[in-house]
């Protein structure tokens, strides 16, 4: 697996491990609807919160948050729409971002909830 593969898997299981911590219940990873993939499907009470997890090995180029582009969020929007859809869910929807990067040896993460609206 190339190293940007790895770093994004490790990302993912960073942020999951911290989603958890903070009370929330993960439903879904990484998953796929059309050309779409959700990172992280979690619920935490009558919520449910796809989650953008971005990875970067430093922040050199930019934040983690800012490679999220409207493309992806349109994306995101439809694939949830058929996730509640399919499942049959009477909740609210949140899309947030965690953003996660390298300082020195140690992970840095930013939660950003409500980081887009969908349009």
């Amino acid at each position: 697996m190339a190293e940007h593969n790895d770093l994004g898997k490790l990302g993912e299981e960073l942020a999951v491990e911290f989603l958890q911590k903070n009370g929330y219940e993960i439903l879904e990873t990484n998953w796929v609807f059309q050309k779409a993939e959700i990172d992280i499907i979690a619920q935490k009470e009558n919520t449910i919160v796809v989650v953008e997890v971005k990875t970067r090995s430093s922040i050199e180029f930019g934040l983690p948050q800012d490679f999220v582009k409207p493309k992806k969020i349109q994306l995101l929007v439809k694939a949830i729409n058929d996730y509640i859809v399919t499942k049959n869910l009477d909740v609210s929807v949140r899309f947030d971002i965690i953003a996660l990067y390298k300082e020195g040896e140690v992970f840095k993460i930013e939660h950003i909830e409500d980081a887009f609206y969908h349009f």
